[in-house]
């Protein structure tokens, strides 16, 4: 035992010896970090390796040091190294032992722990650690003592601690084993010096500039030599906003982290990270990354100055619409306004905008781009009526709020009034103001004038004339007072009017479409008119609600009227006079051509009712009788358009996704072409409001058509109008035709 004695006073000689060392390195080294590392107790394992120099021939390892986590820590825990049963001897020097290993960057600096042993014929425990000098021994014992005791040492930087079982003796003698011997260790801390600081970085979707907006995704990432990164953190501003906590092979022991490997956290290290912008202001920031190592070394990555900006922009300023809000006869229309001030915030990036209207149309959100963008030209609208135009604006970083629209009416009225003469009463007195009835469903009648000539004359006389409103909105009658000079004789009459936009429409006829024309007469009787005696004039047109013509287009399925005048050489009705209506399907059409008669009205005029069909040709014929001239008009065209259901599934989809489409082609009146009936798929092109192919289908011989298209090259959102088309061909008895719109929106 007095080996073993001496031994624990070399350790406490040694251990005075380099904690005055430790001490004065301290003191020279004010920023030293250290940390440190547990083994073999505390349930903790052992970041060690065994080795034997003999080869395994005559030492081997035994090791128990996780004990339970509901037994005691150090029961039965050991690190130990036994001569092998069965061998004479072992040569000198020759020994087995357990290696700690500094990683890179680091030193060892201090060790405790406790030992015990038992030891026979030149065979010793020898605990020291590695230096540039060689293996430093501060801790050794010859003899046997298996009462566990405690030992402590420090140094001035190692790069290995061993515990060796040594035969120490000269490599040409030998140590006997006939009585085995062994070394054991447990509750080791062994302290670390780690001066060499991580080092961070940034990256992701946060750093890359312009203006950021709530949550963003950023890469972050540590690295170092020596214990390795133990957490990082990002700071914006200086305030903490996100905190990354790297795995380390660690436990909690006196109250403290200690490693449980010799290098307990990893060298490179990296994490995403969701930084909430938005309980930041308007405006730049300052970003930083830092992380720690082990040992407690920091440092940061530089400050990056990132925009944010997560409000959106306040409604345009000052809107003004070229050419004023009212009503206006060109579909163009050019709207300026000015931007909000944005402080410190990011800049206007463009205005997104959208137009609603009559019938449910809605262009879907639009949006053109442009910092500083104060103006949108060029745009227009379907058809005539009055639409409603929202607008808002986009700033640099996407945000927007169309809850801040501002509203400005698109007016648009490009279809001239409709202007035609009252109706005489068939009496032959001249009346005493001549009327002309107005109506405009859009902008309204505004004024008009109406003038005469006598017949034969080149110039026109204007009457002085007022504007009365009508009994309904978009009604109104001229009505101007017929001169008493009037000399005997045939007069014709012009009405002209404008409407509220300033479109105008003049006419020459009555409502029945004969020619608004009185003829005075002398008192006697004696005038004759102009116009040879016995020839009679048939006055004829097609009607469908507002449309009247010789060529009239209407719906599939609805029915028109024909209406006209008969009329004498003086431009007198001709009362209770058959006339032969002969009409005439087109080609490919099932129906037969049909005859009808009609009888004229007590002013000559007359009314037919057609029913719906496929398109045709209307002629109308007087047969005459003994002093009158038989009469034909020139056949009229009625138009009838195709018919034609469509649907679409689904009506919400992703880009790359197909929509299927299916519908019929209905088939009143006209059988289906051999092949099929040529449908259309239309997609209505925002830019210009025309409609564009999109693909081409034939139905089968019920009328029914399938199709499939896959949205392959959207890279937004977007809402896309579709419609089908039953398109005109050889033998089809129908004008093309057009089904209701769908619209399907895609998410690009």
């Amino acid at each position: 035992m007095s080996g073993t004695r001496g031994g624990r006073g070399r350790i406490v000689a040694m251990g005075i010896a380099l904690a005055l060392a430790l001490l004065l390195l301290a003191a020279g080294e004010a920023k030293a970090a250290k940390y440190s590392v547990a083994q073999c107790g505390w349930h903790v394992g052992a970041d060690a390796d065994w080795a034997d120099t003999t080869g395994g021939v005559k030492f081997r390892p035994d090791s128990y040091c996780a004990t339970p986590a509901d037994a005691d820590p150090f029961d039965g825990a050991h690190l130990k190294s036994f001569t092998r049963d069965g061998q004479p001897t072992v040569s000198g020097t020759r020994f087995a032992r357990w290696r700690w290993q500094a990683p890179p960057g680091t030193a060892i600096t201090r060790v405790s722990g406790t030992w015990w042993h038992a030891l026979h014929d030149g065979i010793e425990q020898r605990i020291g650690v590695e230096t540039g000098g060689g293996f430093d021994v501060f801790a050794d014992a010859a003899t046997t003592d298996v009462t566990p005791r405690d030992f402590v040492a420090g140094f001035a930087g190692a790069a290995a601690l061993e515990d060796r079982l040594l035969c120490a003796r000269a490599e040409s003698k030998s140590c006997s084993l006939e009585y085995g011997s062994w070394s054991a260790l447990r509750a080791l801390t062994i302290t670390l010096e780690d001066d060499a600081p991580p080092a961070a970085a940034l990256g992701g979707e946060l750093m890359a500039g312009g203006w950021r907006r709530g949550a963003q995704g950023l890469q972050v990432a540590g690295s170092d030599v020596g214990g390795g990164v133990r957490f990082g953190e990002t700071l914006l501003d200086g305030t903490r906003v996100a905190l990354t906590e790297y795995p380390c092979a660690k436990a909690m022991i006196g109250g403290e982290w200690r490693g449980t490997t010799m290098r307990p956290c990893e060298l490179n290290v990296g994490a995403s990270q969701a930084i909430a912008t938005t309980t930041f202001s308007d405006g730049p920031h300052s970003l930083a990354h830092c992380v720690a190592d082990f040992a407690g070394n920091a440092a940061c990555t530089p400050q990056h100055t990132i925009l944010i900006d997560n409000n959106a922009p306040a409604h345009p300023r000052a809107p003004a619409l070229a050419g004023s809000e009212g009503w206006h006869r060109i579909n163009d229309f050019d709207l300026a306004w000015e931007d909000p001030d944005q402080g410190v915030a990011s800049p206007i990036a463009g205005a997104s905008w959208r137009i609603a209207g009559p019938a449910g149309f809605d262009t879907g959100a639009q949006f053109a781009a442009g910092r500083g963008l104060a103006q949108i030209q060029n745009l227009s609208v379907p058809h005539a009526g009055a639409y409603t135009l929202a607008l808002w604006l986009r700033d640099e970083a996407g945000n927007e709020n169309p809850a801040s629209a501002i509203s400005v009416p698109l007016r648009l009225d490009d279809v001239p009034p409709g202007v035609a003469f009252t109706a005489d009463d068939g009496g032959s007195a001249l009346p005493d103001a001549i009327r002309a009835d107005l109506d405009d469903e859009h902008s309204g009648p505004a004024g008009g004038e109406v003038r005469y000539r006598r017949l034969g004359a080149a110039s026109w006389t204007e009457l002085p004339t007022k504007v009365v409103p009508g009994a309904a909105p978009g009604q109104a009658q001229l009505v101007a007072p017929l001169p008493d000079s009037l000399a005997p004789g045939t007069y014709v009459f012009r009405a002209d009017a404008v409407d509220g936009a300033g479109n105008t429409a003049s006419t020459t006829r009555r409502a029945d479409g004969t020619e608004m024309a009185l003829r005075k007469v002398t008192p006697g009787g004696e005038d004759r008119p102009a116009l040879a005696a016995g020839k009679t004039r048939i006055f004829a047109r097609l009607g469908w609600h507002r449309r009247h013509g010789e060529t009239v287009t209407v719906p599939f399925g609805a029915a028109a009227t024909l209406s006209g005048r008969l009329v004498d050489a003086d431009g007198a009705g001709l009362a209770g006079r058959r006339l032969r209506v002969v009409s005439r399907p087109s080609r490919g059409a099932l129906a037969r051509t049909a005859r009808a008669v009609v009888e004229t009205g007590p002013h000559g005029g007359f009314r037919l009712a057609l029913p719906a069909g496929p398109s045709r040709r209307i002629a109308v014929a007087f047969a005459g009788e003994e002093r009158l001239a038989p009469a034909r008009r020139a056949p009229l065209s009625l138009r009838v358009r195709g018919g034609v259901v469509f649907h679409a599934a689904p009506i919400s989809l992703r880009t790359g996704q197909a929509v299927r489409l299916w519908g019929q082609v209905r088939t009143h009146g006209a059988p289906l072409p051999r092949r099929g009936k040529l449908v259309a798929i239309q997609y209505l092109e925002t830019a210009t409001g025309r409609w564009r192919p999109m693909l081409v289908t034939r139905s089968d011989h019920a009328g029914r058509f399938h199709a499939r298209y896959r949205f392959r090259y959207l890279s937004g959102p977007a809402r896309i109008r579709l419609r089908a088309v039953a398109l005109s061909e050889e033998r089809w008895p129908y004008a093309p035709g057009t089904s209701r719109r769908i619209t399907v929106a895609v998410n690009g």
